[in-house]
C-alpha cells in the first residue's frame, strides 16, 4: 500500500518539493545555526506543500487514467493498484489536508497553496483542462513550481523568521527557476506523443516534433544558466561570485552532455533524460542555497 502510495505521489516531485522548502529556507535565512530551533516551522511547511504535491499529481492521474494507460501504464490509477474511488479520497483529503496545515502556518502559505491549488485544478480538470493547450499548460507549470512556491515560501519564511529578503538571490531564483519550470513543462510530454494523439491532447511535442522540442528547451535553458553566470562574472572577484560561475558551468555541462546522448526513439533513454533534467532541478536549489550562505557570511 505504501509502496503503491508513493508511485501515486509521484517521487521525483516529492523530493522536488523537499528540496524546495528546506533551501528555500536557508536562502532566507542565510545562517545553518537557526536550523535546529526552526525545524518545526520547516515541517510544517514540508507536510504542508507535500500536501498540495500529492493533491495535484494525484488530480491529474485521476483525469488521465486513459491516457496513462498509455504513456504510463505504471501508475496505480493507470495498472489497476488504486481504484479511482481510492484515488479520489487520497486526492481530496490531501488537498483539504494542505488548505488546513497552510491556514494554520500563516497567510503567505496558505495563498500560496490556494493559488498553486487553483493552477492544479484547471490544469488538469474540464472545461478548461488547461493542459489540452501547449502554451497555457507550460505557463501553469511554470508560474506555479517555478515563480509562486518560491515566492509564497520566501515570504512565509521571512513572515516566521524575520530579517532582510535576499532580493537579488530571490529575483535570480524566480527568473530561473520559471525557464526551468518551462523546459520541464515541454520535455515531460516527450515520451508521452503516443497516448497524447490517440487523445487529441495538444502539447509542443506533438505540434513540433521531438527534435524541436528538444532544441527549444535547450535554448531556454542555456539563456537560464548564461544569466547566473554573467552576473557572477560582474560581480568577481569573491568567494561567492566565483562558486557561482563554477557551479552553473558544471550544472549546464551536465545538461549538455545528457541532451545529446538521449535517443529520441527510445522512451526509456527519454525518460532517463528527463530524470536527469529533475536531479538538474534540485540541485539548482541547492547550489543557490549554498551561494547566500558563502554571501551572507563572507
Amino acid at each position: 500500500m505504501l509502496r503503491t502510495l508513493l508511485r501515486f505521489s509521484r517521487p521525483h516531485t516529492i523530493i522536488a518539493t523537499s528540496v524546495q522548502v528546506f533551501t528555500l529556507f536557508l536562502i532566507v535565512v542565510g545562517s545553518l545555526q537557526a536550523l535546529p530551533a526552526a525545524l518545526g516551522s520547516i515541517g510544517l511547511a514540508l507536510i504542508t506543500c507535500l500536501a498540495l504535491n500529492l493533491y495535484v499529481v494525484g488530480l491529474n492521474q485521476l483525469t488521465d487514467v486513459s491516457i496513462d494507460r498509455i504513456n504510463k501504464p505504471h501508475l496505480p490509477l493507470a495498472a489497476g493498484d488504486f481504484s479511482p474511488q481510492e484515488g479520489q479520497r487520497i486526492t481530496f483529503v490531501a488537498g483539504a489536508l494542505g488548505l488546513v496545515l497552510a491556514w494554520i502556518a500563516g497567510p503567505y502559505l496558505f495563498l500560496t497553496v490556494g493559488l498553486i491549488m487553483a493552477i492544479g485544478t484547471i490544469y488538469s480538470v474540464p472545461p478548461l483542462r488547461l493542459k489540452r493547450f501547449p502554451i497555457p499548460a507550460a505557463l501553469s507549470i511554470a508560474l506555479a513550481r517555478g515563480l509562486i512556491a518560491n515566492l509564497g515560501l520566501a515570504l512565509h519564511y521571512n513572515q516566521v523568521f524575520g530579517g532582510e529578503i535576499p532580493v537579488v538571490t530571490l529575483s535570480l531564483l524566480g527568473l530561473f527557476f520559471f525557464g526551468f519550470a518551462l523546459v520541464i513543462a515541454i520535455y515531460k510530454d516527450l515520451p508521452d506523443r503516443e497516448g497524447d494523439q490517440l487523445h487529441q491532447i495538444e502539447t509542443f511535442t506533438t505540434r513540433l516534433g521531438t527534435r524541436q522540442v528538444l532544441n527549444s528547451g535547450r535554448v531556454i535553458l542555456s539563456v537560464c544558466y548564461a544569466i547566473p553566470m554573467l552576473l557572477a562574472l560582474i560581480w568577481l572577484p569573491g568567494a561567492a561570485p566565483l562558486f557561482l560561475l563554477l557551479s552553473h558551468a558544471v550544472l549546464s555541462a551536465i545538461f549538455w552532455w545528457g541532451s545529446l546522448r538521449v535517443d529520441l526513439g527510445n522512451n526509456q533513454s527519454i525518460t532517463r533524460f528527463y530524470m536527469l533534467i529533475w536531479a538538474i532541478f534540485y540541485a539548482e536549489f541547492i547550489v543557490l542555497s549554498i551561494y547566500e550562505l558563502i554571501r551572507v557570511n563572507s
